[in-house]
């Protein structure tokens, strides 16, 4: 029996990862939910897994009580004890399913806590990834990677020699504006760019997979994973979604991984780890399969990939700053306030303007998170 925490319940992952622990009820138990807003389906949540522990907005709380949902469940608030919760010792798995910098003190708390770490957040790893795998590495705490490109160079390179490695391929569906001209983005509506082909997300990720932003934080994140250097790193454009990522080997050897587009399959992975389940999904079916087809980024067109492989050679306090841009503008574009096109220039401006901290500790992250979003904020007042 493996006890679980999930950290944003509400959410595609979370609600995944829920869908994955109910097929083996007697092999998992959830200790803990978290969400933020989407207080009904928390409640529904909570009724069907009857939880320890219920984290909860303001608002969430306000409900439960009113409402005297699970009045003998612990009721908390999401702004002050998420990393108590994760650091419980009768914890055994930390799903990181919330997004943004938010998860980064309750990711850091879970390895502290030398937890298994099932982390689907790019954004705590982009910001502070030497930081968390370095505090993995002296608390015996295991990342075991959800997003399905990470989980596929990890199974990839599970059982191989390091030494051997030559290169990693990081495959990307190429978004909603694969096939759209570059000179048609600044009319991209919301309803336009939340289009994925392939992949039910988060309306943040869609945006940023639009762009291949997201595809930069991933080379980010597989560099601090797997102790890479960005060189050793290559996207390339795989439209089908079929093979999830690759590695390289000096022999000229390429190692997939492939399967359905279907995240439980990298959930289920990450929850079992070091075992395979059946999952009860559908298999992947080759015959059926009439192409794989693959081509190179275009980096004029999306020109992000571009500028996260640069930050990701600078290092230091930039990518903290990356991301908190990204955040900002993003939600921005969300909210209408900008176009689709604006959130490139305003990332890519507010990037420029910051002197970078090398080997930064925590505190000159959180500082440099804190610097991105407020000057990001005065770009998009001049826009």
């Amino acid at each position: 029996m493996k006890n679980i925490v999930i950290l944003g319940s509400t959410g595609s992952i979370g609600v995944n990862a829920l869908k994955v622990i109910s097929r083996y009820p007697d092999q998992f138990r959830v200790v803990g939910l978290t969400a933020y807003n989407n207080i009904h389906l928390i409640e529904e949540q909570v009724r069907l897994f009857k939880p320890d522990y219920v984290v909860l907005s303001e608002e969430g709380i306000t409900h439960f009580k009113q409402k005297r949902i699970l009045v003998d469940k612990q009721i908390l608030s999401v702004f002050e004890d998420l990393e108590w919760l994760v650091s419980l010792p009768k914890v055994d798995v930390v799903v990181v399913a919330m997004r943004g910098s938010a998860a980064l003190m309750p990711f850091l708390a879970a390895v502290r806590a030398g937890k298994q770490i099932a982390p689907a957040n790019k954004e705590a790893l982009v910001i502070a990834g030497d930081l968390i795998m370095a505090e993995a590495k002296k608390f015996g705490a295991k990342i075991v990677p959800i997003d399905s490109e990470q989980s596929a160079i990890f199974q990839c390179l599970n059982g191989q020699k390091r030494s051997e490695l030559k290169m990693v391929h990081l495959t990307a569906s190429g978004g909603a504006l694969l096939k759209t001209p570059k000179s048609k983005f600044s009319t991209m509506t919301v309803k336009d760019i939340l289009a994925h082909p392939r992949w039910k997300m988060g309306r943040k990720i869609t945006v940023d997979s639009a762009m291949l932003m997201n595809k930069g934080f991933e080379v980010i994140e597989a560099m601090r994973l797997f102790d890479l250097t960005a060189d050793q790193i290559k996207v390339v454009i795989h439209p089908e979604a079929i093979i999830h990522s690759m590695v390289e080997y000096c022999d000229g050897s390429v190692i997939a991984q492939m399967g359905i587009t279907d995240m439980r399959l990298p959930i289920q992975y990450a929850l079992t780890y070091p075992d395979r389940w059946p999952t009860h999904l559908k298999r992947l079916d080759f015959c059926s399969l009439q192409q794989l087809s693959f081509c190179e980024p275009d980096v004029q067109k999306f020109p992000a990939l571009s500028l996260c492989c640069h930050v990701a050679k600078k290092g230091g306090t930039l990518p903290a700053v990356l991301n908190s841009a990204d955040e900002e503008a993003v939600e921005a574009f969300l909210h209408g306030k900008i176009r689709f096109d604006q959130i490139y220039t305003t990332v890519e401006t507010v990037v420029s303007k910051h002197k970078s901290i090398k080997a930064p500790k925590l505190r000159d992250i959180l500082s440099a998170d804190q610097w991105g979003r407020e000057a990001t904020r005065k770009v998009l007042e001049k826009l």
